[in-house]
């Protein structure tokens, strides 16, 4: 539905655009001179779209309350979050570990998320702070898009940076996954609009500052996506490293390797040092990252379509199972037997979240502005630079198997970037003497308001769309948020042992603990059948003990059988033991 109405509108807009280009005349010069006027304040522009990010989202309230986690990687990063809320890097392995087993979660050598730490510290931040994690992706999401018009401000044109801004405000900063979820997203984009913000200010002005600013760009980057971040900073090091070597003017070499280069050393030897401890508290080794443990756990199909499945381990239970050999397995073969539609279905998936109809305008239309037969050297050093990124980056996302929106997110102030200097080149086009590339700019910033306009009435056309354009992958209902608030309501701590059916879905898994199990108000077991399950409530035998069924139509919450028998029993065993 989201897409039909913005590509429906987008049609009306080139068509009034092409017939009646002055439209709105008076009304778009008075708004231009005031927005140029707040555009040569360049700190104030800044904060201005930092601030309006995180204040709009807190209006938005009302209809987009506090989002629930839903998915694997969602309840992972809350992991990790709580791990470090508590003062800790890793959490010791359970006695009773087999119970609590599941996705993107490592139980041995220690418990703790798979993932890289820069999304789960943003997370602790907000729970630390501010009493829940979802301020932390607030905050991130606000400083990401502040980060991004600062990025702009050093390539663009002050005008064209704050309009870069705002459009990454209003695209990424309100209704998209990277604000509504637990999924990240919003701290990589921040890493790599500082390491782009300060790289033309370092040839400026080779200012300590900026070398700080791109060193925690470059640790954010390799603390949330390494991965793609080798793609990102390959290109960036290098354009840095020509620099240096072509200066002719200005201070002397020596001078430039005790401001840039030293610094910019001595920030990447305490980012590997703090990732070196990191592995090492988490995994035992160094050089041993948790994502390696996990997927060497649990995961036979290999992250490239090229490599070979390995052996599959033991699972302690069919649901794990079920996903690790069903449906990765099934991603796998679509990877190798059909490159050309999982290129596609990931050049899609890019267009939707980042673009959109809306924002495809400006550059659909600078193809028809730029003079026939332009080729890639005809563009400016900057242009080229950009696009050498983008075309990294590309690479990066193209060789595994996976895609999702957030896994590029460092590219993200290099797309807003292009997209500005796109606009800037088609606001002087004309079309027959008439001003039409001024319409399509001014056309195209206004849906993007109206878009947000529109979600605001309906918010739930967000969730709701297919394709997810606008707001990214769709995150589904998963209920488990209600029995968690009506068990918080009840006297007592729980144990909420989870039953699926066998037609269970893979991706809604329920069975996420806290950091510290023995001290949360809930904890969540899987059915290991009567037995296994028996010792699992022995071991809490202080604790109400409930079985919960996801599967159903309304997911059921009911009293365990038999489970106060189980408790009374134990009691009286430990009675027994103590009075001998």
């Amino acid at each position: 539905m989201l897409l039909l109405i913005e590509t429906g509108l987008v049609v009306i807009a080139v068509l009034i655009a092409i017939v009646y280009p002055r439209l709105g005349e008076n009304w778009f010069s008075a708004i231009e001179r005031r927005f140029t006027q707040l555009a040569r304040r360049r700190t104030l522009s800044v904060f201005i779209v930092g601030a309006t990010t995180l204040g709009l989202r807190v209006l938005l309230l009302p209809v987009l309350p506090v989002p629930e986690p839903a998915v694997h990687d969602e309840f992972s990063y809350l992991l990790a979050a709580d791990t470090f809320a508590h003062g800790r890097l890793a959490n010791p392995t359970h006695p009773m570990w087999v119970h609590f087993e599941t996705f993107h979660v490592n139980q041995k050598p220690t418990y703790v998320s798979m993932y890289y730490p820069a999304q789960g510290m943003f997370l602790a931040l907000g729970q630390v702070v501010l009493g829940h994690p979802f301020w932390g992706v607030w905050l991130s999401a606000g400083l990401m898009c502040a980060a991004i018009c600062w990025m702009l401000q050093g390539w663009l044109p002050p005008v064209w940076a704050l309009l870069g801004g705002f459009l990454a405000l209003i695209r990424l900063g309100t209704f998209s996954y990277w604000m509504n979820s637990y999924w990240g997203g919003a701290v990589a984009a921040l890493g790599g609009a500082l390491v782009l913000g300060a790289l033309p200010r370092v040839k400026r002005h080779q200012r300590l500052r900026d070398i700080v600013l791109m060193g925690v760009g470059f640790a954010i980057i390799a603390n949330s996506r390494p991965y793609e971040g080798v793609f990102f900073s390959i290109p960036v090091l290098i354009g840095l490293t020509l620099w240096m070597r072509r200066v002719r003017t200005g201070p002397p070499f020596r001078t430039i390797a005790l401001r840039v280069i030293a610094p910019l050393l001595v920030m990447l030897v305490l980012t590997l040092g703090f990732m070196g401890y990191y592995f090492w508290r988490t995994t035992g080794s160094p050089l041993r990252t948790p994502y390696s443990v996990n997927t060497e756990t649990y995961r036979p199909t290999p992250l490239f379509p090229w490599q070979v499945v390995k052996p599959a381990g033991e699972y302690q239970n069919e649901v794990m199972k079920n996903y690790y050999l069903g449906w990765a397995v099934r991603q796998y073969d679509v990877a190798r037997s059909h490159p050309i539609v999982l290129l596609i279905l990931k050049a899609i998936g890019f267009w939707f979240f980042f673009l959109g109809p809306i924002l495809t305008i400006p550059l659909i239309a600078a193809c028809f502005v730029l003079p026939y037969g332009t080729s890639f050297r005809d563009f400016s050093g900057r242009t080229q630079f950009l696009l050498i990124i983008c075309a990294a980056m590309a690479v990066a996302a193209l060789l595994p198997v996976c895609f999702d929106p957030h896994y590029i997110a460092a590219v993200t102030c290099v797309i807003y970037a292009l997209l500005g200097l796109a606009i800037q080149r088609v606001r002087n086009g004309k079309l027959r003497s008439k001003p039409v590339g001024l319409a399509l700019v001014r056309f195209s910033s206004s849906l993007a308001i109206l878009m947000v306009v529109l979600l605001l009435a309906r918010p739930s056309l967000a969730p709701a769309s297919t394709p997810e354009t606008w707001c990214g992958p769709a995150l589904f209902e998963t209920y488990r948020g209600d029995i968690v608030r009506r068990l918080l309501k009840t006297p007592g701590r729980d144990l909420v042992i989870v039953r699926y059916s066998p037609a269970h879905l893979v991706q809604n898994e329920w069975v996420y603990n806290k950091a510290d199990i023995d001290d949360s108000d809930i904890v969540w077991a899987r059915d290991m059948g009567p037995d296994k399950n028996l010792e699992l409530i022995r071991y809490f035998k202080d604790r109400k003990v409930w079985l919960v069924e996801p599967d159903m139509l309304a997911p059921k919450l009911t009293p365990y059988p038999n489970a106060e028998n189980v408790t009374s029993i134990a009691e009286q065993s430990s009675t027994h033991h103590e009075v001998r």
